[in-house]
């Protein structure tokens, strides 16, 4: 049984990563139903909160059928990252987690997310700083390092575990890498096999078929995977991996017929989430590409959707997909 604080996980649990303009209350929902073991939010400014944006206020959304899930937060100053925490407290998540991984120049030129790589010492103070200010269990998400010159991850994590940190997730690439290149787990896995450490070691990077999910709990041996891209307009791959765990064998293919229901739901519930039916058709729009993959002379159907703003519109193109392929 793999434990985060007093919160008891399945043996290898999946775990649906943070990810901007993608994770969700909506999208959260459907990876849930499918498997998901636990599920984080978008990640949330710091400096936004406390400034009350209205945009990151929203992202405190979280419902009792998403438990366990984190609020991610991602910061700099010491200050805004305490107030922070007692705002995000009011929202009651299971879990807080703190994203020093992010790799986008925005959030890294203010020295928060993968820009705190570069400052290790005020990386392990902000965390121990967080932990002594709340009960939630404090969680942390990161990258191997600033570049391949700078990889430290076995005592970075070690460093964050003696202050007080629950878990780690640690994507195989440098900030450097972006997401370019294959991901490293060997790294991720020197982590684990340090006899000092005792807390949960989440894989993240690359995760994208239930054989890759497999190699990372049998060959690398680590606590859980984080599912980023593989589950964009694919909530299914939860699912999928969960039985390939437990038969060996690949479930069938996703008919058209769950595709298109999968992703009426998916606009529906983003349309009511954000009470507006424009914000929830663009907000869809990325999904559509993966919902409906593979499917030969689907370009003009798939132009629709991302062109319309009109829901009704939308819906009525699945229906056409329908009729068309199933």
């Amino acid at each position: 049984m793999v434990k985060i604080g007093d919160i008891k996980l399945n043996d290898f649990p999946l775990l649906l990563a943070p990810m901007e303009d993608v994770s969700d209350p909506p999208f959260r929902a459907l990876c849930k139903e499918q498997g998901a073991d636990v599920v984080y939010t978008e990640f949330i400014s710091s400096e936004g909160l406390i400034r009350d944006a209205a945009k990151s206020v929203k992202k405190l959304d979280i419902y009792e059928k998403e438990r366990p899930v984190g609020i991610q937060i991602f910061g700099a100053n010491l200050e805004s990252m305490l107030r922070t925490v007692e705002i995000v407290e009011k929202s009651n998540p299971d879990i807080i987690d703190i994203n020093f991984g992010c790799p986008v120049k925005k959030v890294v030129s203010k020295g928060a997310g993968a820009g705190i790589l570069k400052d290790i010492d005020l990386m392990v103070s902000l965390t121990d700083a967080m932990v002594k200010h709340t009960n939630l269990p404090i969680t942390v998400k990161t990258r191997l390092g600033w570049d391949h010159d700078s990889i430290k991850i076995v005592e970075v994590a070690e460093r964050l575990q003696d202050v007080g940190c629950k878990a780690i997730s640690i994507h195989g690439r440098t900030r450097a890498q972006m997401y370019k290149g294959e991901a490293d787990w060997a790294p991720i896995a020197e982590v684990k096999n340090n006899s000092r450490m005792h807390i949960p070691v989440f894989g993240n990077g690359d995760v994208n078929t239930p054989e890759r999910a497999v190699e990372m709990r049998d060959k690398y041996g680590l606590d859980g995977a984080m599912i980023g891209r593989a589950s964009i307009g694919n909530p299914w791959f939860f699912k999928q991996v969960k039985h390939f765990f437990e038969t060996g064998k690949h479930l069938p293919e996703v008919t058209i017929a769950e595709r298109v229901e999968m992703a009426k739901r998916h606009l529906q519930l983003e349309i009511d989430w954000k009470e507006s039916e424009i914000v929830g058709v663009m907000e869809t729009r990325r999904h559509y590409t993966n919902y409906f993959k593979g499917i030969p002379h689907f370009k003009d159907y798939r132009l629709k959707m991302v062109t319309s703003d009109s829901a009704q519109d939308v819906f009525n193109v699945f229906d056409e997909v329908l009729q068309k392929f199933a």
